[in-house]
């Protein structure tokens, strides 16, 4: 099996649209975004109202999770992805705000689908049911915003390692699809 692709965020146009499905797996390091539905939601609101967003979101990668709380010595606890297909409603039009990236599970629509190529961005999938391991590949966690939202707050986490695989890619190609 091919050693994974390494990516260190924020991607570029031209590395994200170098990813394919099909289980092209990456290992990625440095700084990833997080939110969840009530975050993007927010986000996508205030894109539709043709306000400033209260992060960057150009060439970063999200990862759709809620973690569990740090338990003593650790930067977080358990962090598994949540269900992808909650953030489609929201997605493209963050892809067309310049995210490059997200991480979660399972099924994306067409019209995330149709994004991807559209904006060069890829979706990545994170195996359910590692969120201990997943945890443990998150060296920093600080919130950045919508802190009353708990965990599900966006944060920004500085991963090292973190494994994933591309499940869509900025051709239409799709690991679901096979």
């Amino acid at each position: 099996m091919a050693e994974p692709i390494c990516l260190r965020p924020p991607l570029d146009e031209k590395t994200a649209r170098s990813l394919r499905a099909g289980g092209q797996r990456v290992s990625i390091s440095g700084p990833v975004l997080t939110g969840r539905d009530a975050a993007h939601k927010r986000l996508y609101d205030l894109l539709q109202a043709g306000e400033e967003l209260p992060v960057s979101i150009e060439g970063e990668i999200i990862y759709f999770v809620g973690p569990t709380p740090a338990r003593p010595g650790k930067v977080i606890g358990s962090a598994g992805p949540t269900t992808s297909s909650r953030m489609d409603a929201y997605s493209p039009a963050l892809l067309a705000a310049g995210l490059r990236g997200m991480i979660g599970k399972g099924y994306r629509g067409e019209k995330v689908r149709q994004a991807l190529k559209k904006f060069g961005a890829v979706h990545l999938a994170a195996g359910g049911g590692l969120g201990a391991l997943l945890g443990s590949k998150i060296t920093h966690s600080e919130v950045l915003a919508y802190e009353d939202l708990g965990p599900e707050a966006i944060r920004r986490f500085i991963v090292k390692d973190f494994p994933a695989i591309v499940a869509y890619d900025a051709h239409g190609g799709s690991i679901y699809d096979r």
